[in-house]
């Protein structure tokens, strides 16, 4: 209920009603009732569920540079925000701003829209009254990862239409073409070739129990997918990668790469080298994750970084020199930035190499499986001929 006495119904962004019921009276409202709405997902695809961190930081950055304080621009931002979720969101943040928090720790209340780095980045600013040139890093830093991760999306685009396409295809001979085939040869006595034989006794199968099979494979596959969401199954996927000889090394160096990227902002954010190690630690896999952290506690006893990420393999012949170089220097933000370039680059080459050379052998491979399978359909015909013959 409003001051002016009507009834009104408002959306905030809270963690429970609790909080809710409070934001609320703090804004002059009288609570009748509270009710949970949509739950925010940050990895839902939907782009409307989905708080654009890269646009809000730019869009926040011009404002900043323009000269207006940081309420007056989250002020603005929520003004011209037409996505409803996006817009409580910022109003939230100007709740607490106006209530006296920083704006770490407006943002570290909001965890499904902004994540432990980001906020760690703004907090680190606020030391130094330099709010503009941590989302400058960060903006450079969000950018250079995106670029990485299209370049992945549109390597994997070729091979994907491939198996797709191809599939398709081997699908529609072995379920629709070959039971027809079989039929025809049903009544033909003589001797097939024993391929033959298998797909036509595959074709009768797939005759008389087709829409069974079919049930029985949509079953398997929802199985499958449901097993792949599991984390234990995904992390034992990931484990038997890691081990192949050449895969396995490239994405130990990818990981690392965005650990050395992500360090170095921080870093220069004015973030103290054991504790930017800390918030990083998410960003690696389990068994990188505890070789981080005995390197973090190593660092802690006074190691230099160069040795304790060397002594814990975290740290490439490159990454190891570099490091010692910022050691001397007393510049490890920028030789983190620097490492992470050397090996983003190096990712990019061999990822365009590996596309160059998998998509023909893909294609050649799919085609000797449908060239073969027309060709042990056929077979049986050119037998036929040559008996008749």
């Amino acid at each position: 209920m409003a001051a002016d006495g009507g009834v009104n119904t408002i959306v905030l962004d809270a963690r429970d009603a609790l909080e809710a019921e409070g934001l609320a009276e703090r804004q002059g409202y009288a609570v009748l009732s509270v009710r949970a709405g949509a739950t925010w997902n940050p990895l839902a695809r939907s782009a409307k569920s989905t708080f654009p961190l890269m646009l809000f930081s730019q869009e926040l950055l011009a404002l900043l540079e323009s000269g207006i304080s940081v309420v007056e621009a989250i002020e603005t931002l929520g003004e011209k925000e037409g996505r409803l979720p996006v817009r409580t969101a910022l109003h939230g943040i100007l709740v607490r701003l106006r209530e006296g928090q920083p704006l770490s720790g407006a943002l570290e209340e909001m965890p499904q829209a902004f994540p432990p780095l980001y906020v760690a980045s703004i907090r680190a600013s606020e030391k130094t009254s330099d709010l503009p040139e941590a989302l400058r890093r960060f903006i450079a830093y969000q950018g250079q990862i995106e670029s990485l991760r299209g370049k992945l999306i549109s390597a994997a685009v070729y091979p994907a239409l491939l198996i797709g396409i191809g599939g398709l295809v081997i699908l529609f001979l072995m379920g629709y073409v070959v039971p027809r085939f079989s039929r025809i040869y049903e009544d033909v006595h003589g001797d097939l070739p024993w391929l033959s034989k298998v797909m036509m006794q595959w074709g009768q199968l797939v005759s008389h129990y087709g829409l069974p099979a079919g049930i029985l494979a949509l079953a398997l596959g929802y199985g499958a997918l449901r097993l792949l969401q599991r984390p234990a199954t995904r992390e034992r996927i990931g484990a038997w990668v890691w081990r192949l000889p050449t895969i396995g090394e490239r994405l130990r160096v990818f990981h690392l790469s965005r650990c050395y990227r992500t360090i170095g902002m921080l870093l220069r954010g004015g973030m103290p080298m054991a504790n930017a190690l800390g918030m990083v630690e998410e960003l690696l896999t389990p068994s990188l994750r505890l070789r981080l952290r005995q390197a973090t506690e190593r660092i802690r006893e006074g190691i230099p970084a160069s040795r304790a990420m060397e002594e814990n393999g975290l740290a490439t012949p490159v990454a190891l020199r570099l490091l010692r170089v910022g050691e001397q220097t007393g510049n490890m933000g920028e030789m983190m930035e620097r490492i992470a370039a050397f090996h983003d680059e190096e990712t990019a080459r061999w990822i365009d190499m590996a596309t160059r050379l998998f998509g023909p052998i893909l294609m050649m491979g799919i085609g000797v499986m449908i060239g073969g399978i027309v060709v042990l359909l056929y077979l049986p015909i050119f037998q036929i001929a040559e008996s008749i013959g």
